[in-house]
Formats: C-alpha cells, sequence, structure tokens
C-alpha cells in the first residue's frame, strides 16, 4: 500500500479534479503490475495496473490507495475490470467519499465474489486527497492560506511592501504547493500592492492552477499580471457593465457574488470553486482578506513561512481580527508539521473546527 501512495504522489499535479490514486498488483510474492492516475480523462490507477499485469492479475491481490469506482463517468467503472481480470482480492487504502462510490465500490466485488477490505494507510491516503474529501463531503475546496512573516508576524511594511520577507527556499517550497493547488487565490489589495503574477514558476508543472482574484467593486486594472493570458476568474459584489467589458477583453471571467455588506460572499465563492471541480485553493492574500476569511471559518489550513528577522509593530500583521477582549475568542490551531526550509521556519498548522 505504501507503494500504491507513492505511485498516487505521481499524479499530485495533474487529477484534478480527480482524486489520486496509485495501484500495486501482487501475486504471491511478485508484483506484477503497477499504475497511478495520470491526468483527468486518462485510465485510472487500476486500469493501467491491470494492463501492466496481463494475465497475472488473475488470483492476485490488488492494493490501491482509493476505493475503485463503481460508476460510468469519462471511463468506465474500474470494479468491471477488476473483475473482468479474475483478481483475488482488493485491499483500498479508504472508502471514496464520493456519493456516487462510497462503499458501493467494496460491495460490488464482494459480490462477485472478490474479497474486498479498506483501512490501510488510511490517514496517509486521505493527507494526499485531502482537498477531494473536503468537496465531495462539505461542497467546498480545502482552504491552505500561506502566509510569509517576520518573527514577529509582520507580512509587508507599513507602505505596502513586502518581497522579499523570506528566503529563495521558501519561495520555491511555496511555489511547489502553488502547483498542487486547482486554484491561486488573492484579493484586490495584494493586486494593487504587488501585482503578482499567481503562477507556479520555481518548480516545473504540467498545468497552472485557475487564478481567483476577489475583487468587490471590480478595481483590478486590465494591464495587472494575473490576467494576463486569460482564463482568471474575478469574484465581485457589483455589476459595471464598463468595468466588467474591461476584464472580459482581457479574457477573465465574472462571477458577482454580493453579500448583505456588499462584499464579495466568500462562503459562496468557495462553493462556486466545488462546483467548478475546484480541491484545494492555495491562498496568497493580504491581511484583510486573510482576517476575513479566517473569521467566516473558511480556512483550513496555514502555510506560513516565518523569516529570521523583525519589522516591528508598526508592519502589516498577517491577519486583520477585531480586538479580543477574552482568550476564549482566540482561534485555535494544531501544529501539523515542523520544519526548516532554508533559513525559514515552515509552520503548517491547521485550524481547529469547534
Amino acid at each position: 500500500m505504501a507503494r500504491a501512495l507513492e505511485l498516487a504522489h505521481k499524479g499530485l499535479f495533474t487529477t484534478t479534479p480527480n482524486p489520486r490514486v496509485g495501484c500495486v498488483i501482487v501475486r504471491g510474492e511478485k508484483v506484477v503490475g503497477e499504475g497511478w492516475h495520470e491526468k483527468a480523462g486518462g485510465p485510472h490507477a487500476e486500469i493501467n495496473a491491470l494492463a501492466a499485469a496481463g494475465a497475472q492479475a488473475a488470483e492476485a491481490t490488488a492494493y490501491i490507495s482509493l476505493e475503485p469506482c463503481v460508476h460510468h463517468g469519462r471511463t468506465p467503472p474500474c470494479t468491471d475490470a477488476l473483475i473482468a481480470a479474475r483478481v483475488a482480492r482488493v485491499v483500498a487504502a479508504m472508502p471514496d467519499p464520493n456519493p456516487q462510490v462510497a462503499g458501493n465500490g467494496l460491495a460490488a466485488l464482494k459480490s462477485a465474489g472478490i474479497r474486498a477490505e479498506t483501512g490501510i494507510l488510511e490517514n496517509e491516503a486521505r493527507e494526499l486527497n485531502i482537498g477531494f474529501v473536503s468537496r465531495m463531503t462539505r461542497g467546498r475546496p480545502w482552504v491552505r492560506m500561506k502566509i510569509a512573516a517576520s518573527l514577529d508576524g509582520k507580512t509587508a511594511l507599513m507602505n505596502g511592501r513586502s518581497q522579499w520577507i523570506t528566503g529563495s527556499a521558501a519561495r520555491r517550497d511555496g511555489h511547489a504547493w502553488r502547483a498542487r493547488a486547482c486554484a491561486v487565490l488573492t484579493g484586490i489589495g495584494t493586486l494593487r500592492d504587488d501585482d503578482p503574477q499567481l503562477t507556479v514558476r520555481e518548480v516545473a508543472t504540467p498545468r497552472q492552477p485557475l487564478r481567483v482574484i476577489v475583487d468587490s467593486r471590480l478595481e483590478a486594472p486590465p494591464a495587472a499580471k494575473a490576467l494576463a493570458g486569460g482564463g482568471t476568474l474575478v469574484a465581485a459584489a457589483v455589476h459595471d457593465d464598463k468595468k466588467m467589458r474591461a476584464l472580459r477583453d482581457k479574457g477573465a471571467e465574472i462571477v458577482v457574488l454580493p453579500n448583505a455588506a456588499g462584499k464579495v460572499e466568500l462562503g459562496e465563492l468557495m462553493r462556486e470553486l466545488g462546483r467548478r471541480g475546484i480541491n484545494e485553493v492555495h491562498v496568497e492574500a493580504g491581511f484583510k482578506l486573510n482576517g476575513s476569511m479566517l473569521r467566516e471559518g473558511l480556512v483550513d489550513e496555514l502555510l506560513l513561512y516565518l523569516a529570521p528577522h523583525l519589522l516591528g509593530d508598526a508592519a502589516r500583521g498577517m491577519f486583520d481580527l477585531p480586538a479580543l477582549e477574552d482568550l476564549s475568542g482566540r482561534h485555535e490551531l494544531k501544529i501539523h508539521d515542523l520544519s526548516m526550509v532554508g533559513d525559514d521556519i515552515r509552520v503548517i498548522a491547521r485550524v481547529v473546527k469547534v
């Protein structure tokens, strides 16, 4: 199963909106076939592994990092292929959270006389597909918020300048996290201050994530780098035909999702991204949008890079949050990982839901 997960990891940047899945077929003590889901629309991991195994798949055991599908999508059900190959046993790391599968794949195998079980390295499998699980069970993506800050928690000078707080190794690592995401999201404030491209550049990737800009009043300049090449999604709270036309001329798509305060309804934006098959959202925004998303309970994970220097109280912080009068109102986090990346500290912390 560990090898199946290793194979699944090969699809880290390419399987969206599908899950990352690997499969190893073993007959006796010998691996006779391996495969992974390489890209959406292509053969699933089981199909590739069965093709590699050929006739040796008969009476073999298939180790799969996710329950095999039992429904017709862009490809036929993998359960049918496993049954036709006459495998004797299927071991899945975890059940598929997709309601179209959700135990039905294992049930179909058992009905055909194949021994089927799940629960081997389930936590590791769930981590690999944490965004897919989120979208299937909550209807919205897993939201990972990346922040580069000084050791005293400051993300930019008072004048908005922030390039570069962390070192080159941390920036490359941040781009690797961008590459695995389905969408990179920022706000109009960051667009004005930094004019970011919102693309993956520091690591090799076969595809670029969707670029998303939260821009309530449609203030994004058409010359912004994040609009270059088209395909950017702009979330607004107002209708303005002239501004919309200028952005659409740059190839942008606009969705208008206002809330009662005249801002973008961020929860609905996350649901919209979920409907579009977005599994993981990588947020790189300023302290105002960061604070709004945290207050609204939309942040699942913080990806923090802390540089070994101090910027002082006057510099901008990580989040625009209201002052607390009691510690009971604090946002609880759980440290998931702590490591050094170059000279900077990388902290992965998950928001504790109450």
